[in-house]
């Protein structure tokens, strides 16, 4: 968040915010004292606010816990986004042939400024390894699909986003330009590119992003293989190839449909 637009926000709304966004797939619960340590904010602050988004249903304490969980409300906020998202539907049977196909999955992720989410997903029969939630951020940094999205980006914004990060994470930034460069190529080479293993080893991914925006969003399609998997050995000469033929099928049906 750039200090220009912190002039412009809401204090008590952002501080609010800020305490949603400690949860995550991998924190699902905190305690008052871990909302503290991550969000920074003093004792009275937070209790008060934790108290507000309970009354909203946005949060929930959980006796048996002795902690803070998300509230059923946050699904109430999410479903309306989900669904405005036609293009998911769209997506899905080609998806779900070529995750039955491969016996893997392929993902979609819809991302706008820094932020990238799963927004649908297809499994294969035999894919029994890796199911991520709807919902969850995909890596910027670690992923193929993150770069595919980066990529897509002006430069000025993605120089940007590099800059903040060689403040944030310097070797995490290098790690980054090395694979922006490789990522780089392999578009230009063959459609899609690879994640190299960098988040999961035993997982081999590609990535092919729309050529365009949606409404100012931007999608990117990813098929995802455990090592094991025979086809894995296929997945550049094989699946790579169909899931850009996938790509440039939907993007060929968009522009004679209501969704561009």
């Amino acid at each position: 968040m750039n200090s220009d637009a912190d002039g412009k926000l809401v204090s008590a709304l952002v501080r609010g915010i800020s305490i949603l966004q400690c949860f995550n797939n991998k924190r699902q619960e905190l305690s008052g004292k871990e909302l503290m340590d991550l969000t920074g904010l003093p004792k009275p602050t937070l209790f008060r606010l934790t108290e507000t988004l309970c009354e909203l249903g946005l949060l929930r304490y959980s006796e048996r816990l002795s902690k803070y969980v998300p509230g059923i409300g946050v699904l109430g906020l999410a479903s309306p986004v989900l669904a405005r998202m036609n293009f998911r539907q769209f997506a899905r049977p080609q998806m779900q042939e070529l995750a039955n196909y491969m016996g893997g999955q392929i993902q979609l992720a819809v991302g706008e400024g820094r932020r990238l989410v799963l927004a649908e997903l297809a499994n294969g029969m035999d894919n029994k390894v890796f199911t991520p939630e709807i919902g969850v951020a995909v890596s910027l940094v670690r992923t193929a699909t993150g770069r595919a999205y980066l990529l897509g980006q002006s430069e000025t914004e993605r120089d940007a986003y590099l800059a903040e990060l060689d403040m944030r994470a310097p070797e995490r930034a290098a790690l980054l330009r090395e694979r922006l460069d490789d990522a780089r190529l392999d578009l230009a080479r063959h459609g899609f590119c690879r994640s190299h293993g960098d988040l999961h080893r035993e997982i081999l991914s590609i990535a092919v992003p729309l050529s365009q925006p949606i409404d100012g969003e931007r999608w990117v399609f990813g098929a995802s293989v455990p090592t094991y998997n025979p086809k894995s050995r296929e997945l550049e000469t094989d699946i790579g190839p169909r899931l850009v033929t996938l790509v440039r099928s939907l993007e060929g049906l968009l522009g004679t449909s209501s969704l561009s």
